[in-house]
């Protein structure tokens, strides 16, 4: 299986090098992608949105000939739902890493525009819940290595496309909530969570960890996705 794997805000493919060994060495071909227009200055990165990050996962699809299989973690859960959509009878599973589909429209968070782009906000910016899992030494690793990300990113409109894409099987990957958490928000859903409420085939697993699983537990991280790819 062709495995495209989608990193979050302020990273690049390099983040995904703790999970990428164990997914090849189960045989599959992984693609980890730097998404348009990450560490790239202001005026070099002013006209790239969401809906170019999208485009360059599409463009990843149209390139395997064979159905794919999509990771996408934190704001990357809005690129491969957008992809998903563009080609919904291309994708066999969308793997979301704690994080939720986007309603049409919809975008990832506001973030300090500095420069004309969107810096790291640094630690102190997440709950607990979502860092308490990363120890100091990693989180220095990981200051280190962020980028920023083009300031229309974060606050762009996601288009959905094709709404065929609610019958894509979804595998949440849960670490920063639970997922009876994410169940009981299902039940009753509010606007911001009524595509994950229309989806056909939801499987929710519990990683028990923070935001950044693939910094803090890239092999439960790892055999999660290999698990789910294999369903």
């Amino acid at each position: 299986m062709d495995i495209i794997l989608v990193p979050g805000l302020w990273l690049d493919a390099s983040s995904w090098d703790g999970v990428t060994p164990a997914l090849e060495a189960a045989g599959h071909r992984v693609h980890p992608l730097t998404m348009p227009g990450v560490g790239a200055s202001g005026e070099e990165s002013s006209d790239i949105g969401i809906n170019d990050w999208v485009d360059a996962v599409v463009e990843q699809i149209d390139a395997v000939d064979a159905p794919v299989v999509l990771v996408g973690h934190s704001g990357g859960g809005n690129v491969v739902w957008g992809a998903a959509g563009a080609r919904p009878d291309r994708v066999a599973r969308v793997i979301l890493l704690d994080t939720f589909t986007p309603t049409d429209g919809g975008s990832i968070w506001e973030f300090p525009i500095v420069d004309g782009v969107v810096p790291f906000p640094g630690w102190d910016s997440f709950e607990d819940a979502e860092i308490g899992d990363l120890d100091d030494q990693t989180r220095r690793d990981v200051a280190g290595r962020v980028k920023s990300v083009p300031a229309q990113v974060p606050t762009d409109s996601v288009r959905l496309g094709d709404e065929r894409r609610r019958g894509v099987p979804v595998t949440m990957l849960a670490g920063s909530m639970t997922g009876s958490q994410v169940r009981e928000l299902i039940a009753d859903p509010p606007p911001w969570a009524a595509e994950l409420a229309a989806l056909e085939d939801l499987e929710i697993v519990d990683l028990h960890s923070g935001h950044w699983p693939q910094f803090s537990k890239p092999d439960v991280v790892a055999s999660a996705i290999l698990e789910a790819v294999d369903r």
